[in-house]
């Protein structure tokens, strides 16, 4: 298998995973994303505790690249300090832009499956859309009234 296979594979499984696709229980944000040129559109919810993503989940539709996109994000930062989430938000949109050194790509982990996206133009707003939310996110949008 060569390694755009593998990428084909990575993003086909992470569109289809139902892993990351749920409410989140006591969740602190709450934030739509929607792309209007084509129609995805993704509610991603947070649990921040103490400056960590305790959980994270969305349930939206879309394409197989933006579903995948928001499952593969969910994977990388649920765990994480919003600071490393940050940090992770600005090597994606580095990657995104054909701009990541190899070792930054690393850390990307199974994110680093939509590189390719960045020669496609037409797909990288599917791609990018539930980073966009997570970033508005973590700016303080969408924060739910306890």
């Amino acid at each position: 298998m060569n390694l755009n296979e593998l990428y084909t594979q990575v993003i086909t499984e992470n569109s289809r995973s139902k892993e990351n696709r749920h409410p989140v229980e006591g969740a602190t944000h709450s934030l739509e994303g929607v792309n209007p040129s084509c129609g995805d559109d993704i509610t991603l919810q947070l649990r921040v505790k103490n400056g960590v993503i305790e959980d994270a989940g969305f349930i939206g539709s879309g394409c197989a690249i933006s579903q995948a996109s928001a499952s593969l994000m969910i994977d990388l930062v649920k765990g994480r300090t919003v600071e490393d989430a940050r940090r992770l938000l600005g090597l994606y949109f580095k990657m995104i832009k054909d701009k990541i050194t190899p070792e930054e790509l690393d850390e990307l982990e199974d994110a680093a499956a939509l590189q390719g996206i960045a020669h496609v133009p037409a797909r990288v707003k599917c791609a990018v859309l539930a980073w966009h939310t997570l970033e508005e996110a973590l700016d303080g949008e969408g924060k739910v009234k306890q």
